[in-house]
């Protein structure tokens, strides 16, 4: 298993349980959880003027990274997500 960090946005608190399943369907952990709260975007995106800031670390299987990917990039709720390899 590797470790990521996952920083993201989305335009509801509540669709936060949404990326927890499926990452946890994935066989990923999630280690550490940061709710950054909400916060005015410096320019609109997808027509949100404010979104909430999340950032966890997560654990998961190499072979599984790409289709996360996928799966993140069809959430309509994640207004923008980041996903960096933890060294």
């Amino acid at each position: 298993m590797s470790h990521y960090e996952l920083t993201f946005l989305l335009a509801k608190n509540e669709d936060v349980e949404k990326i927890k399943e499926i990452i946890l369907s994935f066989q990923g952990e999630i280690e550490k959880e940061e709710s950054w709260g909400e916060k005015t975007l410096a320019y609109p995106i997808k027509k949100h003027r404010t979104a909430f800031y999340f950032h966890w670390l997560i654990k998961i299987p190499k072979t599984k990274v790409l289709e996360l990917r996928k799966k993140l990039n069809f959430q309509e709720k994640i207004i923008r997500y980041l996903l960096l390899v933890k060294e």
